[in-house]
């Protein structure tokens, strides 16, 4: 099997170096919010997690446009919503205890 690198890469002294880098950076998890606008516990909630924000690739989605009507449909009465990873998470106040303990699994997972 061939490994394709940028040329820069093979003239490095420290390729080796690179290499370990690159392959053993760590994953961020995806943790989505489902919002609208306005949001007052989702703006609360975003304070609260201001601490975890390097632990995390963070990402909004906005209910009320038209191509979110399914999470509409699912989360119009809920709202704020989080998914970590495409999964449900917790809902209307954010829980740092499950936070925490859900990033620690997935750091565990990556070991």
């Amino acid at each position: 099997m061939h490994l394709v690198l940028p040329r820069t890469l093979h003239r490095t002294k420290s390729s080796a170096h690179l290499l370990r880098r690159l392959f053993s950076q760590k994953y961020l998890p995806t943790l989505t919010l489902f919002t609208k606008d306005p949001c007052p516990l989702c703006d609360e909630a975003k304070e609260v997690l201001e601490p975890y924000k390097h632990r995390y690739i963070f990402l909004q989605v906005d209910i009320t446009l038209p191509e979110n009507k399914v999470w509409w449909d699912r989360y119009k009465y809920e709202i704020p919503v989080f998914h970590l990873n495409g999964q449900f998470l917790m809902m209307h106040r954010v829980s740092t205890s499950l936070l925490e303990k859900r990033l620690a699994e997935v750091d565990e997972e990556q070991q």
